[in-house]
């Protein structure tokens, strides 16, 4: 459907420039818009006009045409009959709104095909026969980009990147679900991660500033035939996922850099508990209070550095070195120790999976 913004700019210009008001009436002669404002035609006038098999009529000192779609009728122009060649004007505007209906169906044919690509809906031929019927280049390099936006159904965010990519129609920018937008864009052949996660970046930052919402933004890895697109938006939804568990906080997460992330994503529920009772037994991280987590997290964040970690928890460090000695104490894990460090983090990691597990299930 073509937005009525675009019709009224239309009988606006038509008004303007070619001195026509006019009303547009769609297929069951219900007005859509209109710069006629002082005249009407009758609706049974129209309902008449509608049941002939004429094309164009003049009544009642009103003259109408049919716009055509597909053999059915979408709208009907009406224009006063003593205005200057009103027929000849009502062509125009009729042929006007022919090209954009063809603009506007042929993006939507794209954007419904793209949302089946990303879906798996498609058999590898129709997708290729399909991406020819719509002059969509199969081989051309191509990434998927996923923005996970934090309330539901944020029509600003979705504008905004709408907005970003419209000068770009190679690209294209849909939604799945009420709360992920998807961007599956066209790379050129010199374009790399490093231009990608620039791409990441000035979404993070136009939605943050734009549209003042708080997104998430990952992405998969390049591809070279559309058949895998599907593959790409596949890693971008894992990577956002793994990041939610992980590394929270992150606000870009490309697939290619998820570090043990993606190895601990992977590992079965059982395994999990396993591991945590052979390193803490019943004692598990969680049940740290918020003042061990603090320590510990800062600790990590500064390479196990103990003076720059009592410099910024504002303690001494001795006070510092006795929290990690209790710690060791209750867990049997000195993490001032690289091992036991790396076990430790491990752990906390392994943690949150779990929590993130019990929760979807």
């Amino acid at each position: 459907m073509i937005p009525g913004q675009i019709l009224q700019s239309l009988l606006n210009d038509t008004k303007n420039f070619m001195k026509c008001p006019m009303s547009l009436l769609d297929g069951d002669g219900i007005l859509v818009e209109n710069t006629m404002e002082e005249d009407k035609v009758e609706d049974s006038a129209v309902a008449s006009f509608l049941r002939s098999d004429a094309d164009s009529q003049e009544v009642k000192g009103f003259q109408m045409l049919k716009v055509y779609d597909v053999g059915h009728v979408e709208y009907v122009i009406v224009t006063r009959a003593d205005v200057d060649n009103a027929l000849m004007i009502s062509k125009f505007v009729a042929s006007q709104l022919q090209n954009l209906m063809n603009a506007y169906k042929d993006k939507l044919d794209k954007h419904v095909f793209i949302q089946n690509l990303l879906m798996d809906n498609l058999l590898p031929v129709d997708v290729y026969n399909r991406a020819k019927k719509l002059h969509i280049n199969a081989e051309s390099r191509r990434i998927v980009f996923m923005i996970e936006t934090k309330h539901e159904k944020d029509n600003s965010a979705l504008e905004t990147v709408r907005s970003l990519f419209a000068a770009k129609p190679k690209d294209f920018v849909t939604a799945v679900d009420e709360r992920n937008i998807i961007v599956v864009k066209e790379l050129s052949a010199t374009d790399t991660y490093e231009d990608v996660n620039q791409v990441a970046m000035m979404l993070v930052d136009m939605l943050n500033t734009e549209a003042m919402s708080s997104v998430r933004v990952s992405y998969g890895t390049i591809v070279h035939r559309i058949l895998d697109v599907s593959r790409t938006y596949k890693e971008a939804k894992s990577a956002l996922e793994v990041g939610r568990i992980f590394y929270t906080e992150k606000n870009i997460i490309p697939y290619n850099n998820l570090g043990i992330g993606r190895l601990i994503y992977q590992l079965p529920l059982p395994l999990c508990k396993m591991f945590m009772r052979e390193v803490f037994g019943e004692n598990l991280p969680d049940t740290f209070d918020d003042e061990t987590i603090t320590t510990i997290n800062k600790f990590f964040e500064n390479s196990l550095n103990i003076s720059e970690t009592a410099r910024q928890l504002y303690v001494h460090r001795n006070t510092l070195v006795y929290r990690l000695e209790k710690l060791q104490k209750s867990t049997g894990l000195d993490i001032r120790v690289f091992d036991d460090a790396l076990t430790f983090k491990i752990a906390m990691m392994v943690v949150n999976y779990m929590k993130y597990l019990e929760n979807e299930n």
